[in-house]
């Protein structure tokens, strides 16, 4: 029979090719938050793997493998070998990996001016005093030019609370939280730093795992040090080729998020890699910004590997703490350090990874994205042939407000200048500067860049987010266009809603102030030869892509012969033992044996559901038929942090930034039902609490940002994900010339929580059913509770 086995394996590797890849889809919860708290294993593969489709379709590597080495067993990614140092209660010997539920202590855990409300949560949950006080990290950062007494008032009791309890706090207008979690070396390689904003992922510039949490988790933190969290699937990129000069790490997370806009790493964690002469190509300010940006892109983090680049930055970094006497010295010093360089962490050959993409630095040019999408990205000269004119230009953010970025754009005005003086800003461009800490500003004045762009007319905002969240000086007005350094540009999200606004680099930025409309300081020198990006699937190394998808087919269909075989054999076995027995009683037997297996399968997609939680929900269908609707969209960011809005002013403004007419359109217990990759964007958990407090539900998507996923759940917000229904929906009003964002449908849906399946009756009277992910009782019991902080309290006085 081995031979057998072994003949009809080796005939079928003819189908290898065809048959490397699978794609599981299916529709699946909104569970990406899950309870908190608490480690528990859940039985059912659907409940448990919240990403399992994506797992199952991962490709083993092990004809690569073979020509590395024997690789260890179980091996991990570099993300998951971090999240094991950081995971507790596991079993021993438990290794993790991606789809994995934990209970996460993270290094570090920084908030930012929404401490108070993560406060406020955590005295709600009945807590009393802060777990671990050195963990945590409170930085005022966003709303720094609102000099309100309201607004004074906050940031007077968050610093109180950070006194009282012995957190490093950082003022006002002395940088935003993730330049200063870097600077001040908190965020540190090897480790896993959490934050309350979406941008924590920047992190990963300086090989630290950074990733996103809300402010229920922010609170559990304060409580607990611990965060319930569930291991997504991880994403290779690999970089070939170098940067040419005139091209920024800007350029690139723009050409990757324009390029790869298919939520290719949607709700997963990317590492970046490549070869040490790729690598040493990109500058760790360049990291940073790439990092940064990953958030834009869909990633939950964007990690890069620990290399002599990275090391010799630190050193001088140490070097400078130790010569100032500066209380940086103990986070950043080269005994920390040479720990680094003992205990290297990279990927162990063999690791799984969901997907895997190359991307030929050397092809690539200056980009720029837009307007008002991170998804659409063109190169900066097609964009210079249109001549479009620009009112407004920012170079600030935590994305690129560092003083190598300073120094870029005065570079740029000096060699537009004539006579020895730097170039003017357009007589029509108003020009914002804004640093990413007071020590990057402190760099970029010793340098003598802060001075000419000064100088050249740029108008000056302190450290913080400013104008990218959009609050303070300088927001974009009606009709107006604007070209930014930083990281979104969101409809709305920098000002009016009826604006324009591009990205670029530092460079691209700079030159388009000048003359006034976007333009590039002409730097890049296109190589010969290079017409397009080069970028695909696998690493880049083709023969070694080729060795591997062969192999990982070769493996799949050897496989599927031994199951085939198996059941060949056994119905084999089966038909002798029924000849033995009789024909009849053999057929008696199947059949009962089928009846009963029908039963348990029935029997199985039963769900319990826990007193206080809903059996059914209904309503009519409101359809939004965008995709990336995103937290600015939902809840615009001049709202996020005016604490004091009631429930009934927070309805009023849900989705103003998408559709003004949404609020007259929706009613009270109608199913909101959007596109794909709904609520991506920001941590602010308003984009959950604003839908619930218009009486919606439920909301049903093609796919869910993560962050709004966990935002849902932990503020009792339900959402299921259900690609058909957004597909036929489609199809429904494809013919529609009038496309409006915001439509009532007339169709009903009706979801049975305890047989997992969801009924939908059009507008015509006919039906369908789909059958979606059973609703875990832990998600349930926080639902029912009426979210996280109420379940928390509940456990907490029993």
């Amino acid at each position: 029979m081995t031979a057998l086995r072994r003949a009809i394996a080796f005939n079928a590797s003819a189908l290898a090719v065809r048959q490397a890849r699978t794609s599981i889809t299916r529709s699946r919860l909104l569970l990406a938050s899950g309870a908190q708290f608490r480690n528990y294993t859940l039985s059912s593969p659907r409940r448990q793997q919240a990403f399992q489709s994506q797992i199952d379709s991962t490709p083993r590597s092990s004809v690569l493998q073979s020509s590395l080495g024997a690789a260890p067993a179980n091996p991990q990614t570099l993300t998951e070998k971090i999240v094991q140092l950081h995971a507790d209660g596991l079993l021993e010997g438990k290794k993790v990996r991606a789809g994995d539920y934990i209970t996460l202590r993270p290094h570090k855990s920084m908030t930012h001016d929404n401490s108070w409300p993560v406060i406020t949560k955590y005295m709600e949950m009945g807590a009393t005093s802060v777990k671990d006080n050195r963990q945590v990290v409170m930085t005022l950062d966003h709303d720094v030019q609102n000099t309100s007494e309201q607004n004074l008032r906050k940031y007077r009791l968050i610093e109180e609370f950070a006194n009282t309890h012995g957190i490093d706090f950082y003022p006002a207008k002395h940088g935003i939280g993730h330049q200063i979690m870097i600077e001040e070396g908190y965020a540190w390689p090897g480790t896993v730093s959490v934050a309350s904003d979406s941008h924590s992922n920047m992190y990963g510039g300086v090989g630290c795992l950074g990733t996103a949490i809300v402010r229920s988790d922010a609170a559990s933190v304060l409580a607990t040090s611990t965060v319930f969290w569930q291991i997504p699937p991880t994403v290779k990129i690999t970089f070939t080729g170098v940067l040419p000069p005139g091209v920024t790490g800007k350029d690139t997370i723009i050409a990757l998020c324009g390029l790869l806009n298919k939520d290719d790493v949607l709700n997963m964690c990317v590492e970046f890699t490549g070869s040490e002469q790729t690598l040493a190509s990109i500058p760790i300010s360049e990291r940073l910004t790439i990092a940064n940006m990953t958030t834009e892109w869909g990633a939950l983090s964007g990690l890069f590997p620990v290399d002599d680049k990275l090391i010799s930055w630190y050193r001088a970094r140490a070097t400078l703490a130790a010569m100032s006497n500066s209380p940086t010295k103990d986070r950043i010093n080269h005994e920390r350090i040479d720990k680094l360089l003992e205990n290297p962490m990279v990927a162990d050959p063999g690791a799984k990874y969901a997907k895997e993409f190359y991307f030929n630095l050397s092809t690539l040019s200056p980009f720029v994205a837009g307007p008002n999408s991170v998804k659409v990205a063109n190169p900066v000269k097609n964009l210079e042939a249109q001549d479009i004119a620009v009112d407004k230009a920012y170079l600030l953010s935590c994305t690129n407000g560092r003083s190598e970025d300073f120094a870029a754009a005065a570079r740029v005005f000096r060699e537009a200048g004539k006579d020895g003086k730097p170039a003017k800003v357009h007589p029509r461009v108003k020009f914002y500067l804004a640093p990413a800490s007071v020590a990057e500003q402190k760099m970029a004045e010793d340098a003598g860049d802060w001075q000419i762009l000064e100088q050249s007319g740029a108008q000056l905002l302190p450290a913080g987010c400013g104008p990218c969240i959009g609050l303070g000086t300088g927001l974009l007005e009606e009709g107006q266009v604007g070209i930014s350094a930083s990281n979104r540009n969101y409809k709305g999200r920098m000002g009016s809603p009826k604006a324009l606004c591009y990205l670029a680099s530092p460079e691209v930025v700079a030159a388009s102030a000048i003359q006034g409309k976007i333009a590039s300081p002409g730097w890049y020198q296109k190589p010969e030869g290079v017409e397009k990006v080069v970028f695909g699937e696998g690493s880049g190394d083709f023969a070694a892509d080729k060795a591997r998808a062969v192999g990982d087919a070769f493996d799949k269909i050897l496989g599927e012969m031994e199951s085939l075989i198996g059941a060949a054999e056994g119905a084999a076995e089966g038909a002798a033992e029924g000849a033995a027995e009789g024909a009849a009683e053999g057929a008696a037997e199947g059949a009962a044996e089928e009846s009963a297996s029908l039963a348990a399968t029935e029997e199985e997609t039963l769900t319990t559901v826990v007193p206080g939680f809903p059996e059914k929900i209904e309503g009519e269908i409101v359809f939004c038929d965008n995709d990336n609707i995103n937290t600015d969209g939902i809840y615009p960011g001049k709202y996020t942090y005016q604490d004091g809005l009631t429930p009934e002013q927070m309805a009023k403004v849900c989705m103003e930034n998408y559709d003004t007419e949404f609020g007259n359109i929706i009613k009270p217990n109608d199913v909101l039902v959007t596109g794909f990759n709904f609520g991506c964007g920001s941590s602010r958990e308003q984009a959950a609490t604003s839908i619930l407090a218009k009486q919606i539900p439920l909301v049903v998507a093609g796919s869910f940002g993560n962050i709004f996923s966990r935002n849902s759940i932990n503020n009792a917000l339900l959402g299921i994900e259900i690609p058909k229904l957004i597909e036929r929906l489609r199809e429904a009003y494809k013919d529609d010339a009038a496309k409006p964002l915001t439509r009532r449908t007339g169709w009903k849906l009706l979801w049975d929580v305890r047989r997992s399946k969801v009924t939908i009756t059009e507008q015509d009277g006919s039906s369908w059913e789909q059958k979606v992910g059973e609703m875990p009782p832990s998600v349930q019991e926080i639902v029912a509770k009426g979210g996280v902080v109420k379940w928390v309290q509940s456990k907490m006085q029993a």
